[in-house]
């Protein structure tokens, strides 16, 4: 069983409970296919000052995780009801945290949870 921890953006703490990443992290599907069994280990959510975020990723590895992704709204937005990544998402930083993140736990960081873009394959 893999345990996978997610760092999710302020900019939708308000508006997303994460039930469709949680979903799919339940059901292996979308970002998450690659895994066979996975439990969800913990959510923190960066602030977009990001100082932190390699302390949140260290307390995620602490805490039993063996891989960290982040949400896919991070990097791809929804347009005419369909994700794309063209325009990008909440965060233009996303794969310098993602490096920052990785460097920090030695654990895969990945972009994408649940709402995929079309013919995009998360890096595991």
């Amino acid at each position: 069983m893999t345990k996978i921890g997610m760092i999710r953006c302020e900019k939708n703490e308000k508006t997303c409970p994460l039930t469709g990443c949680i979903t799919c992290l339940e059901q292996q599907s979308q970002g998450f296919q690659s895994y066979t069994q996975t439990q969800l280990t913990g959510v923190f959510t960066c602030r977009c000052a990001e100082d932190n975020v390699e302390d949140l990723a260290r307390i995620l590895k602490a805490k039993g995780a063996e891989a960290i992704h982040v949400p896919t709204c991070l990097f791809a937005n929804k347009v005419d009801g369909k994700w794309t990544l063209e325009g990008g998402g909440l965060c233009d930083k996303v794969d310098s945290l993602l490096d920052r993140m990785h460097e920090a736990t030695g654990l895969p960081c990945v972009k994408g949870t649940a709402h995929l873009p079309e013919g995009f394959v998360p890096e595991n």
